[in-house]
């Protein structure tokens, strides 16, 4: 099989994988909010099941828990598993397992913001939401850009494990190619493929940066 070829499968696996990276990202950034928002809570019973939710989903494998996500219907409800159980099994545990690290860095950029801004914004006649939407935001979208660009890299390469599951992502047709031609070629290819969408994830994560120098700490 020549490199055109095997070029041309494995983009159609990357295919598979950029979809998997879009819907995690979809799903799991929103979703942070309000997991963050739960973990601050006064309501003591809401922070400790946020705080249980973060620390059940960073301190397992994601491979397990897509494993759980999909053996769950079949064992603990009786539900049949479909051919389309395994892909939408991988999203789900992509996007809860994203969302309670994303649900951290909320967290930690929001609380960093000093309490004397909040009361100078009262203090000037903003609203609650008019002072967390016009002073708070922008500096937490700020501060936690570089953790959060860490995650989504790191996101990008973990679209991989979607193999372990049995969905025909980027890396799983690399490793058949790489069985049945009896060559690493397929494995050089797919990591130049990873490393240049990594680079321009990069180069999109400076330019949001950029525009985010209006603000100086």
């Amino acid at each position: 099989m020549d490199i055109a070829t095997m070029t041309g499968m494995l983009i159609q696996g990357f295919g598979v994988s950029l979809k998997l990276f879009m819907l995690t990202l979809i799903g799991a950034i929103p979703l942070g909010i309000p997991v963050a928002l739960a973990r601050m809570s006064r309501l003591r019973p809401l922070s400790l099941l946020a705080r249980a939710f973060i620390s059940v989903l960073r301190g397992t494998p994601l491979m397990l828990q897509m494993f759980a996500i999909y053996f769950s219907p079949y064992y603990v409800f009786g539900i049949q598993l479909t051919p389309d159980s395994k892909w939408h099994a991988c999203v789900v545990a992509f996007i809860v397992n994203y969302a309670a690290y994303f649900a951290e860095i909320y967290r930690s950029g929001i609380q960093s913001i000093p309490r004397g801004q909040y009361e100078a914004a009262e203090v000037l006649g903003y609203s609650s939401g008019q002072t967390f939407f016009r002073i708070v935001l922008p500096q937490v979208a700020k501060r936690i850009l570089p953790a959060m660009g860490n995650e989504v890299i790191t996101l990008v390469k973990d679209t991989s494990l979607a193999f372990s599951i049995g969905v025909a992502e980027m890396f799983s047709t690399a490793k058949a190619l790489v069985a049945s031609q009896v060559s690493m070629m397929p494995f050089a290819i797919a990591a130049l493929f990873y490393w240049v969408f990594n680079f321009l994830v990069e180069i999109t994560l400076g330019l949001f940066e950029k525009k985010l120098d209006y603000y100086h700490d």
